[in-house]
């Protein structure tokens, strides 16, 4: 699980790639191995979402064996929260990361010595849950009131589109965004308002399944996905087309080399990123410096 560094002037080995990722976008984009056009994509995603949020949260248990709490969690300890931050979590509907940041930010107050400053520190943590998908915003409101946080004013839900944030410029301490950049029509742009929003020394953490490089480890999650994962889906959801949806779309996302150097040619400084479970799953992270 080394961490990889990226270095910007790296990227010119990228940029044939890139190019053909700028021409596809410009006539049509990827829905799983399905060509759409741009137009449809946030359409046909957002029908995939609002099929799976009743069942997500346990179809993520099924699916990773219960792994995803543990990768979340990693992300959340890299973010490294802090009382009276300001924190954007985008495609982040049922909460689970936004709940993670707040309890950490508590088990600090908690360990503080008691004092004035604590309600100060209260008052002042933000944590923006924005989600373009409502059905998932209300699976993670109902799932907050379930956790005794739904009043919590340190929560913040919002429905926004991740390619257009509706936040100001330097406005965020941190960016977080678990298993949802690769369902956005231009990474690129959700790249772009990612560093728009956060302040200089803000940092920018991404969650996301990514490519196991391993040739043996590689055909068993190759059949596991394209076999199992859909079958579950369709046993567990009732819903196939949406989980062959899911699979297919991680094999169209870059490779862990070109994402980080896409985070790169967005403006970010020290991009790095970490394999986990030999690629399943990646936490790129940058700074804006």
């Amino acid at each position: 699980m080394a961490l990889r560094t990226i270095a910007r002037n790296s990227l010119n080995q990228f940029l044939p790639m890139l190019s053909s990722v700028s021409d596809l976008h410009s006539h049509a984009t990827s829905f799983g191995f399905k060509e759409v056009r741009e137009d449809e994509k946030s359409q046909w995603v957002g029908n995939v979402f609002t099929n799976v949020a009743s069942n997500y949260d346990l179809m993520n248990d099924l699916m990773s064996g219960g792994l995803h709490r543990l990768w979340k969690d990693r992300l959340v300890s890299d973010l490294n929260p802090f009382p009276g931050m300001k924190h954007l979590d985008v495609a982040g509907g049922t909460g689970d990361v936004a709940f993670r940041i707040l309890e950490a930010i508590n088990k600090i107050k908690h360990r503080a010595i008691q004092d004035a400053s604590e309600d100060h520190f209260q008052d002042e943590t933000q944590i923006y849950v924005c989600d373009i998908n409502p059905s998932m915003l209300n699976i993670g409101k109902k799932r907050a009131r379930e956790r005794g946080v739904g009043e919590n004013p340190s929560l913040i839900w919002v429905e926004g589109d991740a390619e257009a944030l509706k936040f100001e410029d330097n406005s965020m301490d941190g960016y977080t965004i678990a298993f949802g950049i690769r369902n956005v029509t231009h990474i690129e742009k959700a790249l772009s308002e990612a560093y728009r929003v956060l302040k200089r020394g803000g940092r920018f953490l991404c969650l996301e399944l990514s490519h196991v490089e391993v040739p043996v480890f590689k055909q068993l999650y190759d059949y596991y996905s394209f076999s199992i994962i859909p079958a579950i889906g369709e046993f567990i959801a009732s819903d196939r087309e949406s989980y062959q949806y899911l699979v297919e779309s991680i094999r169209r996302f870059p490779s862990q080399e070109l994402f980080a150097s896409m985070i790169a040619d967005a403006g970010f400084q020290k991009v790095q990123y970490e394999n986990l479970v030999g690629g399943v799953v990646a936490i790129h992270s940058g700074l804006k410096i």
